[in-house]
């Protein structure tokens, strides 16, 4: 594996970089890349390596790229529907400022009942601007961790918002 690591690992993240545009998500691409190498290598009969890897490698930029889309239009959804979630027993607001105010209140409670892995990350992911990757290496979680206390925490505090607009 490791041969294989050295003599494509530069041509998978030149790749990498062509489909994603980041440096630092194209080289955790790679990385993803070659662990998902060694179990597939087992399932295929492979004849032409170097193709082989290319459309390997091209799909898991491609369904990285389908997965950040779906998350950004899931945020969209979830910043249209916020009122929704937010709206009062009467469905009336006596001004704009006020309603803001009681969302980020709301918001902020809920992201306080989350539990602690949850809410290190969902805070440094969405209110610090941090990348998967800064996250990682701030709380020592692997990457897998960080995207699933987000994911989770995302989840949970869409639950909390709902039962609190109640």
């Amino acid at each position: 594996m490791g041969i294989l690591y050295k003599r494509y690992s530069h041509l998978v993240l030149g790749l990498s970089l062509k489909y994603l545009k980041d440096k630092d998500e194209a080289k955790d691409a790679v990385m993803q890349i070659f662990e998902k190498l060694l179990a597939d290598l087992l399932k295929h009969n492979i004849e032409y390596f170097k193709s082989w890897l290319y459309t390997f490698s091209k799909n898991h930029c491609l369904m990285i790229i389908r997965t950040r889309q779906s998350k950004l239009k899931k945020e969209i959804d979830l910043q249209v529907n916020a009122d929704y979630f937010m709206e009062t027993g009467d469905g009336l607001h006596h001004n704009k400022a006020e309603e803001k105010e009681q969302q980020y209140t709301a918001l902020e409670r809920a992201i306080d009942e989350l539990n602690d892995d949850q809410k290190k990350c969902v805070t440094l992911f969405y209110l610090k601007e941090k990348s998967y990757t800064e996250i990682a290496e701030m709380t020592g979680y692997t990457m897998n961790e960080v995207k699933s206390f987000i994911q989770n925490g995302k989840r949970n505090l869409k639950i909390k918002l709902e039962k609190t607009s109640e």
